[in-house]
């Protein structure tokens, strides 16, 4: 579909969704983007878009030597991995806790940390200086060393998810939702606080959109943690995606596995649009340059997507997160039952429990309209659905 644009202050507000569906507190914030002096050409917004801290949930926007550390939100890096496997539903076993107890041993999940460092050489090659970066961030967070350490191939909680899933042709596929844990929640609440004091930023008609500028001490220091942070995120998929890969190892010796794919939805990269080198921020966003791969998931009952990049550059070359949430936590808490869950998930093995009543299907926009609604951005790879899905 092409996008509907609605006027703005400083840009126009492009959106992959019809403008009366959006939630007026996030249209409010999407014309508080708009409003931005240093926003470039116009603001994207992807069909999955919601309210959210300073910028919504599923927008893109490009700026001129300016970067807003709440455009990438508080979990830098954040973002999706998948792997195709040689096994067939068929191999799999009637009874899948085992396996989602398995996958909960080796991953841990909610605050949990591995006691020992999860991570090695079958991971990446490069971890010494890696972690030496660490000792390059802002002193802040000198003391979290140990937990990124032990925190480093984990899962988390809220809407992260690790599953076992089948495509349309029952193939086997293990994909997983995560990012930067702690380290990089504590780096973006630091640099939001430092961009809010900032004078240039008095005028803002919303003090969580401050902004840092090129050229500053405060800009190179947010994104030498910023790139550090996204570095992290990616690794703690790929080090999850091997644990993982390694439980199916253990119970199928002979299974083999496909490239994995990995992308990055909340996170900021030095690109050329409409001419132009900019700094883009996705919240809520992939990058679908053509022909870049991608994952787009449902909700812990509803399918996800494979997807290849068309390269729109009206978006960016950009297309939606996940399904994204029609409605808050709190409202889905006070709104659906344990029962509810039960009955949304039904034939997944996963927890159906009150803890997780939150991340219920319902509380989620239907993903189908979602990518019907993107079909100039992105082309379907694969629809999955899971059967297992491991929630904190």
């Amino acid at each position: 579909m092409a996008p509907n644009i609605v006027p703005g202050k400083h840009v126009d507000i492009h959106l992959w969704t019809r403008p009366e569906t959006v939630e007026p507190v996030a249209m409010q914030q999407l014309h508080n983007i708009a409003a931005l002096p240093w926003a470039v050409k116009h603001v994207a917004v992807m069909p999955d878009v919601h309210y959210g801290k300073g910028a919504t949930v599923g927008s893109v926007i490009a700026m001129r030597e300016a970067v807003s550390p709440a455009a990438v939100g508080v979990d830098i890096g954040c973002g999706m991995a998948a792997v195709r496997t040689s096994l067939r539903a068929e191999d799999l076993p009637d009874d899948l806790g085992r396996i989602r107890s398995a996958l909960e041993s080796v991953v841990p999940v909610g605050f949990h940390q591995h006691q020992d460092p999860a991570f090695d050489q079958r991971d990446a090659s490069d971890w010494d200086s890696f972690w030496r970066g660490f000792d390059n961030l802002t002193p802040v967070v000198r003391d979290k060393v140990d937990r990124a350490l032990r925190q480093m191939g984990t899962l988390g909680g809220g809407n992260h998810f690790l599953e076992i899933c089948l495509d349309t042709t029952d193939q086997v596929w293990v994909m997983l939702h995560s990012g930067s844990r702690n380290i990089g929640n504590e780096l973006a609440k630091y640099h939001i606080e430092v961009a809010r004091k900032l004078a240039h930023n008095d005028e803002l008609p919303d003090p969580d959109l401050a902004v840092f500028l090129a050229g500053t001490p405060e800009m190179a220091a947010y994104r030498h943690d910023l790139y550090w942070a996204q570095d992290y995120a990616r690794r703690n998929r790929a080090v999850m995606l091997r644990l993982a890969t390694e439980v199916l190892r253990a119970r199928f010796p002979h299974v083999q596995f496909d490239e994995p794919i990995s992308c990055h939805h909340n996170y900021v990269a030095e690109e050329t649009h409409f001419g132009e080198e900019v700094l883009v921020t996705r919240k809520g966003a992939i990058r679908a340059g053509r022909g870049d791969l991608g994952i787009i998931p449902g909700s812990m009952g509803t399918a996800s997507y494979i997807v290849r990049g068309l390269g729109n550059p009206d978006s960016f070359e950009s297309a939606s997160h996940g399904a994204g949430r029609r409605m808050s936590r709190n409202a889905a808490r006070k709104r659906f039952t344990a029962e509810d869950l039960a009955a949304q998930t039904a034939g997944v093995e996963c927890r159906k429990d009150s803890g997780v009543v939150d991340e219920i299907p319902a509380a989620y926009k239907d993903i189908d309209e979602v990518i019907a609604n993107q079909t100039d951005l992105i082309e379907v790879v694969a629809k999955l659905k899971q059967v297992v899905c491991v929630k904190g």
